[in-house]
């Protein structure tokens, strides 16, 4: 996709809108099912989801005053961290095996690439003085 406002727009309401749905899956359909861990890993995952959904929405929103490579790459790391992280959790939380555990830690770390990536790119993009971002 060479617009990378218009990806990291489309990421942010695709994982915004499953992570609502997984919130509202754990509530009501998980409830009677998991143990109160399990239903808190789970909270976890979706906190960790909606929260980087947003913060996907605001990089579309800051895109077009950073370099787009920059934005495509902090996407693309968001997005392979909620894949990862919130992922290995959901599934961790509905008892796979613990084998699947080391992904949590990778996602992690690409949630937080992705915001050293967005740290970065403001850091190195010349600010023009108008008011606007960054």
């Amino acid at each position: 996709m060479a617009d990378p406002r218009r990806m990291s727009t489309l990421l942010a309401a695709g994982f915004g809108g499953s992570g609502v749905v997984a919130g509202a899956f754990g509530a009501h359909a998980l409830k009677g099912l998991l143990g109160a861990d399990a239903l808190a890993v789970w909270g976890t995952a979706v906190q960790y989801q909606l929260w980087h959904a947003l913060a996907l929405l605001g990089l579309a929103a800051l895109a077009p005053a950073l370099p787009a490579r920059a934005v495509r790459g902090i996407a693309w790391a968001f997005a392979a961290g909620i894949v990862l992280f919130c992922g290995s959790l959901y599934l961790l939380a509905l008892g796979a095996p613990r084998g699947l555990g080391p992904l949590t830690p990778i996602g992690g770390l690409a949630l937080i690439g992705g915001w050293a990536g967005l740290a970065w790119a403001a850091w190195r993009t010349p600010h023009t003085g108008d008011g606007g971002p960054p």
